[in-house]
């Protein structure tokens, strides 16, 4: 047993042999976490024991916490134990009791970890529990990645028992004449675990008697699987993403599987599985139709899927501008600068930059968002263009139209800021001061 940790460590790193800093170990008082804690210990590690009791169970809670102290001070290990009212904390925070003990468990795993500076927190799960995992994904409907079982590491989390099985364990205590104790719900079948260790996998034995190292097997293979998948899906999302919020359609489409790749871009802005496929079954439709998550909306324009949060539904649209201040970084970047007009005054001849003769404006200038009906005189042109016109012909799409802000002075529109001025606030032949306004982009 202990030969067999031991190289499942090396070969995972779980644990330094050099790093003298402790490894703390759950230590429940089961087959499970006696035999772990035993293997450590006989491995050289210095470890320290830690025991939660949830007050779950009664007299067998207490019995639990009185065998592991006297365990665990019959290996010369320090012993800590802490109590919780799981009942209580599930009830405030809407969880089962089961995932309520869980959170519990391992928030005091990783305070007591920082307190004491241990390596890491070695918890006794075995590779039943890795195989009842699986089975319990898959009947729950998962990814790839719930096909992989139990990982060896999770952040400080290590678990050096999931190289052996429950019975590798048991038969190992025996034979070392360790003692241990049975938390008696292991033995009903109310939760979904248990109910898949003790009636289904004993069902697929019957099929196959080595079913268990079978599946632990395939997740092995697909645990490598993951790792080329998340290759890939890294290597979409430098390719498919163009800008925060904005992702190529082209370029989501040259990649093998678009459909799995688009999902997991997606999920990370909130959006189902659901959600996701009606987007990609509307790629190669129209264009305007919109999808939200609890956190994002998502339009999908002609070429693009452009994503926006939800909180800048409810963003300020309006602000007073004091160009005596020269320099607004929210929520647009905008620089103003006064300027004489001198001989050789020059214009920036840049979509960024806009020149106003100043004694045209009232002031202070308002930044703004556009309203329907709104319009303005484009720079050049002598007519007044409603703006949904102009965003027409110069086919802006719909979120590029919500992005977009107007400069005014008064009522009148004078800027679409990084696009047109308005023609009728232009420098000519009588303007004596110039307004230079700069749009940081």
């Amino acid at each position: 047993m202990w030969r067999t940790v031991r190289s499942y460590i090396e070969r995972n790193r779980l644990l330094s042999d050099d790093d003298r800093r402790p490894v703390l170990v759950g230590l429940s008082g089961g087959a499970d976490s006696v035999a772990l804690l035993s293997v450590l210990v006989r491995l050289g590690y210095a470890c320290v024991a830690l025991h939660c009791d949830f007050h779950l169970r009664g007299e067998e809670s207490e019995r639990d916490a009185a065998f592991a102290r006297t365990f665990a001070e019959s290996l010369g290990v320090p012993f800590y134990q802490t109590d919780f009212d799981t009942v209580a904390y599930a009830r405030e925070h809407h969880l089962s009791i089961e995932m309520a003990a869980r959170a519990l468990r391992y928030a005091w795993f990783e305070e007591t970890r920082e307190r004491l500076g241990a390596q890491a927190i070695a918890v006794a799960h075995h590779r039943d529990d890795s195989v009842e995992t699986v089975v319990m994904n898959l009947i729950r409907g998962t990814g790839i990645r719930g096909l992989t079982g139990i990982r060896p590491r999770n952040g400080f989390v290590v678990r050096p028992l999931l190289c052996v099985s429950r019975a590798d364990i048991v038969a190992w205590l025996e034979n070392q004449g360790i003692r241990y104790v049975t938390d008696s719900t292991n033995l009903s079948d109310a939760y979904t675990r248990n109910f898949i260790r003790l009636n289904v996998l004993p069902l697929l034995e019957r099929i196959n008697p080595s079913v268990r190292e079978a599946i632990a097997r395939s997740a092995e293979h697909l645990s490598a699987v993951a790792s080329v998948y998340a290759y890939e899906i890294a290597r979409a999302r430098e390719e498919v993403i163009v800008s925060e919020g904005c992702l190529s359609i082209e370029a989501l489409c040259r990649f093998p599987a678009p459909e799995a790749i688009l999902y997991e871009l997606l999920k990370e802005y909130g959006f189902s599985r659901w959600v996701s496929a009606e987007v990609f079954d509307a790629l190669r439709k129209e264009s305007g139709k919109v999808f939200y998550s609890k956190t994002h909306r998502l339009l999908k324009d002609r070429a693009y899927l452009w994503i926006v949060p939800l909180e800048r539904e409810a963003e300020k649209t309006s602000f007073l501008l004091d160009p005596s201040r020269e320099i607004y970084r929210e929520p647009v970047g905008l620089t103003f600068r006064e300027l004489p007009i001198t001989p050789d005054f020059q214009i920036e001849k840049n979509r960024r930059f806009a020149y106003f003769d100043a004694d045209k404006l009232r002031f202070p200038l308002t930044l703004r968002k556009w309203r329907e009906g709104d319009w303005f005189v484009p720079f050049g042109m002598k007519g007044r263009q409603k703006l949904s016109d102009y965003f027409s012909d110069h086919k802006f799409s719909r979120i590029e139209k919500e992005k977009a802000w107007l400069l005014c002075s008064g009522d009148a529109i004078i800027w679409l800021i990084g696009e047109r001025a308005d023609n009728r606030f232009r420098i000519d032949s009588g303007t004596k001061r110039v307004l230079a306004v700069n749009f940081l982009d």
